[in-house]
This record gives structure tokens, C-alpha cells and sequence, in this order.
């Protein structure tokens, strides 16, 4: 029997057994009575807070059991590592750690990652060969974690597929809050409606598909989220800084040159000649449009 079945049995006999002692019985028995009546009622609150206290585990369990998204941290040095998985495991993510590419790549395999945080100078296989081994197998995010101050140098990152990156020494918050961007834009939920046409251009916004004619393209989800913005308005001309705020989902603090390496890139899949663009203009002065004819 449960507790409160229990209860409700037990005050309901006390009460009876008052109700019979009447005025007539001596006091002690009458007090005992009532004394276990008060007991009673102090067990019942007991019982109740005790239920309330199971279940606020109950949640929280069943926050705990839910499913983590995992990131891959790769990086050579072991004390980046430890603080960057450290920090994120207590933001609630399941967090992979690798030393250098060829780590890394078995890792992608095996853990099939969400995102991936990807230094660039490591032995055995530096960042940029791991984008090009991995982005023949996945489109997995990446954010690039550089020390290097040349702009050339996270410019090829970029146009190898790269989707953002953050220059050492980094803030924790900073990281964290690109993180969430680029899973933001990853995860954004759609309806399976939203299949938007431009003369030859198809993108399905469900199927996360993007087709010229007959012919099937591999976008990176950053250059996925640029087209899907473009086509959103045909004619519009859309400034870098909204460009790069529909990728980040805020303002954050970064070149606007970005954009302009995702364009070039986007133009090189999109485009029958890159060179003369005939499907995103640059409007001078402003940033970038989708041409509607």
C-alpha cells in the first residue's frame, strides 16, 4: 500500500476512536489521541515534500538523460584542450577530444560529431588537410581555434569550408556564443513547405537540399544559411553586416571580409561561369543580392 492510502486509514480510525472517547474519558487518553493526529499531519507534509523533492530529481534526471550534442576539440595542446572540454561539458555538451588530424578523422568517423573546433598548426596532419580529407566524407560544422594573425591564413580556411573561426587567445563566452550560432543556424527548425525557387536555383529548406537544374550541390551550412538568406528576398540587396548576422545569429565581433570568401565560394558551386556572376551581384558600396532574372 502507498503512503497516502496509508494515512488516510490511519486518521480515519484516530478520528473514529475520538469520536467515541468522549468528553467522559480521561484527558491522557484524549491527548494521546490528538497527539497522534498532530504526528500524523507531520508525516502526511513530510510525505508530501519528500514527493515533491523525487520528482524535482525526476526532472532533472530526465534533463540529464537528454540527448548532448557532441563537439570535437582538436587541438595539440593538452591545456586547450582540458579547458575547452571542461567548459563546454558543464555547458551541457558531449565533448571529444583529439590531438591532431589523423586523430581527428577517426574521431569524426566514430563520434559523428555536431560540430567540430579544429586548430590549424598540429603534427602529422595540420587543420587545413583535415578539411580536406573531412569535407569529402561530411559537412559537419567548423569552427577554426587559429593563433596565426594573417588574415591569408584564415581566409584559406574558410574557402576550404571552414564556417567561422576564433583567434587565440580566446574568451570562453566569445567561444561558446559562436558555438551556439552556427548550431542555432544548423538546427533552426523549418517547414516542409519551405522550397524556395530562383529561376534555376532550388533550396529546400527541410531537406537542407540546394539544386541548379538537375544537378545536385554540397554546400557547407554556412554557404547553405548565405543562399537560403539571398533567396529569402530575390532583388535585395542585403549589406555584409546582414550577411554576417544571419550566420552568427548576433553581431559578434568579426571581419566582414567572411563573407566575401563564403560568396566566392558559393559563386565557384553555383555560377556556369564564377568569374561573371549572373546569379549574386555585388552591389558596390553595400554587399550582395540575388539577381530574381
Amino acid at each position: 500500500m502507498s503512503v497516502i492510502p496509508l494515512y488516510r486509514t490511519w486518521v480515519q480510525r484516530l478520528k473514529h476512536l475520538w469520536s467515541r472517547l468522549g468528553d467522559t474519558q480521561p484527558h491522557s487518553l484524549r491527548g494521546s489521541v490528538q497527539k497522534h493526529l498532530s504526528l500524523l499531519s507531520l508525516f502526511r507534509y513530510n510525505t508530501r515534500s519528500s514527493h515533491t523533492g523525487e520528482q524535482s530529481l525526476s526532472h532533472k534526471r530526465e534533463k540529464e538523460m537528454a540527448p548532448k550534442q557532441t563537439i570535437l576539440v582538436v587541438d595539440d595542446q593538452m591545456s586547450v584542450r582540458m579547458l575547452v572540454q571542461d567548459y563546454l561539458t558543464q555547458e551541457g555538451y558531449h565533448v571529444v577530444v583529439a590531438s591532431n588530424g589523423k586523430e581527428a578523422l577517426y574521431a569524426a568517423r566514430h563520434e559523428k560529431p555536431d560540430l567540430i573546433l579544429l586548430d590549424i598548426m598540429m603534427p602529422e596532419m595540420g587543420g587545413y588537410d583535415f578539411i580536406r580529407a573531412h569535407r569529402q566524407e561530411c559537412n559537419t560544422p567548423i569552427i577554426l581555434l587559429t593563433a596565426k594573425l594573417d588574415e591569408t591564413d584564415k581566409v584559406l580556411g574558410l574557402e576550404l569550408g571552414a564556417d567561422d573561426y576564433v583567434t587565440k587567445p580566446f574568451g570562453m563566452r566569445e567561444l561558446v556564443a559562436r558555438i551556439h550560432a552556427v548550431l542555432r543556424r544548423i538546427d533552426r527548425q523549418d517547414t516542409p513547405a519551405d522550397v524556395l525557387h530562383v529561376r534555376e536555383i532550388t533550396l529546400d529548406k527541410s531537406a537542407r537540399t540546394v539544386a541548379v537544374g538537375d544537378v545536385l550541390l554540397s554546400l557547407t551550412p554556412s554557404e547553405f544559411k548565405l543562399l537560403e538568406t539571398l533567396m529569402s528576398q530575390p532583388g535585395r540587396a542585403f549589406s555584409r553586416l546582414d550577411l554576417l548576422e544571419a550566420l552568427q545569429g548576433i553581431a559578434l565581433e568579426g571581419a566582414e571580409s567572411t563573407i566575401n570568401i563564403h560568396i566566392r565560394n558559393l559563386r565557384a558551386k553555383i555560377e556556369p561561369d564564377p568569374k561573371h556572376p549572373s546569379y549574386i551581384e555585388t552591389v558596390f558600396g553595400v554587399g550582395y543580392r540575388l539577381c530574381p532574372e
